[in-house]
C-alpha cells in the first residue's frame, strides 16, 4: 500500500491546554482486520468540534478532531467486503458493531460498543502516533481533519460519482442530523406547524426537513438577522429575531396557541425551554443540538402533563445513518435537497482555525475543508 512517504500525513490535532488546533505530521498505521484507509476529500466544520476546542465537551487528548467527512477508500484490511479501493464514501461518525442491544433493536446510531470504545478503534487501540511516539486519538473513530484516516469499514457508505465530496461531507453529519430530526420525529406529518430554533448548519437542514414534509408553517428563531435571512432561502415562512422579542410569545401568537413540532438545533438551556414552551397541546419538542456538559434546563412538569407534551432527544437524525444517507443522496440528486447552497466558505487544512473563527462569529452556512 502506498499513500504517503513513510506513512506520514498532516492532521489538525487538539492538545491539552491549547485553545486552537495545531497542524502536525503524524504517523499513520495500516488498517487492521475490519478497517479501511480513507483519503479525505472534504470535511465540514461543526459546532461539536468547537465544544471540544473550548473544553465544554470531552475527548481523550491529543486527538485529531472532525467527524463530518467524505473520502475515497485507499486500502482495506482483512475481512472487509462492503467497500473496495477506489470507492467514494460518505463517512458515518457512528460505526456500529451490529451485535449490541441497540444495534439489534434497530438503533445502530446508538451503538453501545461504539460509545464504549470512543476515540479508539473497536479493538481498543489507536492508529496514529506523533513525532515523539505518543498515541493520538481520532474523534468518533474518524478524525477527518486529516489527509488520511483509518476507520472501521462500517463507517463507509459508498456513493455515486455525481455526488461532490463537499456535499457528501455534509451528508455525513449536518444534513442527516437536521433533516432526519424532522422526518423521523414522533408524530411528524404533512401539514404540521414547525419551529426551528437556531439557523446554523443543522438548523438550515431541519428547515429543509420540514419543507420536505410539507409543513404548513416553518418558523425560524435566531439572534442573527443575516442568518434569519439566509434561512428564508431554504424554506422558512416566518422568522423571529430573539434579540428583539420573546421568541416563545411570538411563536404562540403567530400560531394561535403553539406549534406541533419544535426543534432546538442550538442546544442550550434557554433554547430548549423555548422549544418546549412553544408547543401546542400534544406537541413534540426535539432537542437536537448538544449543550455544554453540565447544562440542565428547568421544565414545567405540570405543563408537560396537562398539555400532553413530548420531549425527546435526537441523535444523528433518529435513525440508521446509512439508511438516512441513502435517502439524502436520492433527494439531493433529484434537486429536492439543497446542499451546495449551504456551503459558504472553503478552506485548506492550514486555514482550519480561521474557519472555526468564522463559525463562531455566526457567519452563514457551512465552512468546509477541501483536500487535494
Amino acid at each position: 500500500m502506498q499513500f504517503l512517504k513513510g506513512n506520514n500525513m498532516q492532521a489538525a490535532v487538539m492538545r491539552s491546554g491549547a485553545n486552537q488546533l495545531q497542524v502536525e505530521n503524524l504517523e499513520q498505521a495500516q488498517p487492521k482486520s475490519g478497517e479501511v484507509l480513507i483519503r479525505t476529500g472534504a470535511a465540514g466544520l461543526c459546532a461539536s468540534d468547537i465544544h471540544i476546542i473550548h473544553g465544554t465537551a470531552q475527548v481523550p487528548l491529543p486527538c485529531v478532531l472532525g467527524h463530518e467527512g467524505a473520502g475515497t477508500v485507499e486500502a482495506i484490511g482483512e475481512g472487509v467486503t462492503n467497500v473496495k479501493p477506489g470507492d467514494r464514501c460518505v463517512l458515518s461518525f457512528v460505526s456500529n458493531c451490529g451485535h449490541c442491544r441497540m444495534c439489534r433493536s434497530g438503533h445502530p446510531h446508538l451503538c453501545d460498543v461504539n460509545a464504549l470504545s470512543g476515540a479508539k478503534q473497536f479493538d481498543g487501540t489507536t492508529r496514529l502516533t506523533d513525532q515523539n511516539g505518543q498515541e493520538v486519538f481520532q474523534m468518533s473513530k474518524l478524525g477527518v481533519f486529516s489527509e488520511y484516516q483509518v476507520a472501521p469499514a462500517q463507517a463507509c457508505y459508498p456513493m455515486p460519482d455525481d455526488v461532490p465530496m463537499e456535499v457528501a461531507a455534509l451528508i455525513g453529519c449536518s444534513v442527516t442530523t437536521g433533516v432526519g430530526s424532522v422526518i423521523n420525529a414522533p408524530k411528524a406529518r404533512a401539514g404540521m406547524t414547525v419551529v426551528v430554533i437556531g439557523a446554523g448548519g443543522v438548523g438550515i437542514n431541519a428547515i429543509q426537513g420540514a419543507r420536505l414534509m410539507n409543513a404548513s408553517r416553518i418558523i425560524v428563531v435566531d439572534i442573527a438577522e443575516h442568518k434569519l435571512e439566509f434561512a428564508t432561502r431554504f424554506g422558512a415562512t416566518d422568522i423571529i429575531d430573539a434579540t428583539t422579542t420573546s421568541a416563545t410569545d411570538a411563536i404562540l401568537e403567530l400560531t394561535n396557541g403553539g406549534v406541533d413540532l419544535a426543534l432546538d438545533t442550538f442546544g442550550g438551556i434557554e433554547t430548549t425551554q423555548q422549544a418546549i414552551g412553544s408547543l401546542r397541546k400534544n406537541g413534540v419538542a426535539v432537542v437536537v443540538g448538544l449543550a455544554a456538559l453540565g447544562d440542565k434546563a428547568n421544565i414545567d412538569l405540570v405543563d408537560i402533563v396537562r398539555m400532553q407534551k413530548t420531549v425527546t432527544g435526537a441523535y444523528y437524525g433518529l435513525a440508521s445513518p446509512h439508511e438516512t444517507f441513502r435517502t439524502m443522496i436520492e433527494l439531493y440528486l433529484k434537486g429536492d435537497l439543497l446542499i451546495d447552497e449551504i456551503i459558504e466558505r472553503r478552506y485548506n487544512l492550514e486555514e482550519i482555525n480561521e474557519g472555526f473563527e468564522a463559525l463562531e462569529r455566526g457567519e452563514n452556512g457551512r465552512g468546509v475543508l477541501v483536500f487535494n
